[in-house]
């Protein structure tokens, strides 16, 4: 384990031994940090932040924790990357059925989910903007896709970026039954 991977353990259990449980809990202490409230985190501002919870960091760690984080690459990090950071590992019966939930939709096998791969398995015929005639169906199944792509959004989900979606949800859930029993219901696995 790195020296950025084990302060992201460090401030998980910092976090949780403070009752920052849940994402909004994780939001506050965020907006605590945040004292120049760009509703983004810089490296000082990190800095700052986990002294105060004892975990202290020269400049270059800092640095270090904000470019492993900056999925963006803005040089800062965002709510999103910052509660990304923070989500515990998933469990491998929850990696498993996000797997399978993945594999029913990649109709093609290619590793990636496409609208064309969607087509097979969801139709948008019976949403109410498609039935009043605001969007096309293929506009309903897009925007259905965008849920899982990142955000770059080109219209093309792989495993990661499903994995990614589905572990913001797995965080609160307390059990991995509970989670099973979700994506089975679901998915219709």
């Amino acid at each position: 384990m790195d020296a950025v991977d084990a302060t992201v353990e460090k401030l998980r259990a910092q976090c949780l031994s403070r009752g920052a449980l849940g994402i909004q809990g994780l939001a506050r202490f965020f907006r605590r940090l945040d004292r120049d409230r760009s509703r983004t985190l810089d490296s000082g501002e990190l800095q700052r932040g986990l002294a105060e919870l004892g975990l202290v960091l020269d400049a270059a760690e800092a640095e270090g924790v904000c470019r492993r984080w900056d999925r963006d690459g803005s040089g800062t990090l965002d709510l999103e990357e910052f509660l990304r950071a923070l989500r515990p590992p998933m469990s491998p019966a929850r990696e498993a059925v996000i797997a399978a939930a993945f594999a029913k939709l990649d109709r093609s096998g290619d590793g990636v989910v496409t609208v064309d791969d969607l087509r097979g398995v969801y139709s948008g015929r019976a949403h109410p903007k498609v039935r009043s005639g605001e969007w096309t169906e293929e506009e309903a199944l897009r925007r259905f896709l965008d849920n899982f792509d990142s955000s770059k959004k080109d219209g093309q989900v792989t495993l990661a970026e499903f994995q990614d979606y589905y572990s913001g949800i797995s965080t609160s859930m307390d059990t991995d039954e509970e989670f099973v029993a979700m994506m089975t219901s679901a998915w219709q696995l």
